[in-house]
């Protein structure tokens, strides 16, 4: 739907359609510049992308896993810490 298009047919129209469940692209010159989608719609897409996210990271995580593990207690002690001075901190440090 061009912007002219959506002028015409006005807010609570494209809202109408949203919350109908049409999704609804927007275009200038031809090309797509925005898009109107129910909440519901965008909860969705936000999901989506979080998912994929989620995704992309274990994929590359499986990716570069070479299967070598540090014990907890090296990896403390390369960050000056033991299992003990852990448990001394306070949570807001």
């Amino acid at each position: 739907m061009s912007v002219s298009d959506a002028a015409q047919r006005g807010v609570a129209g494209l809202v109408a359609d949203a919350e109908g469940g049409t999704d609804l692209v927007v275009t200038r010159h031809h090309r797509p510049v925005a898009a109107v989608v129910s909440m519901n719609r965008l909860a969705e897409l936000d999901r989506a992308e979080s998912d994929l996210r989620d995704l992309a990271l274990v994929l590359a995580r499986a990716a570069t896993d070479n299967g070598n593990r540090a014990p907890l207690d090296e990896v403390l002690d390369a960050f000056g810490h033991t299992r003990e001075s852990l448990a001394e901190l306070d949570d807001h440090e």
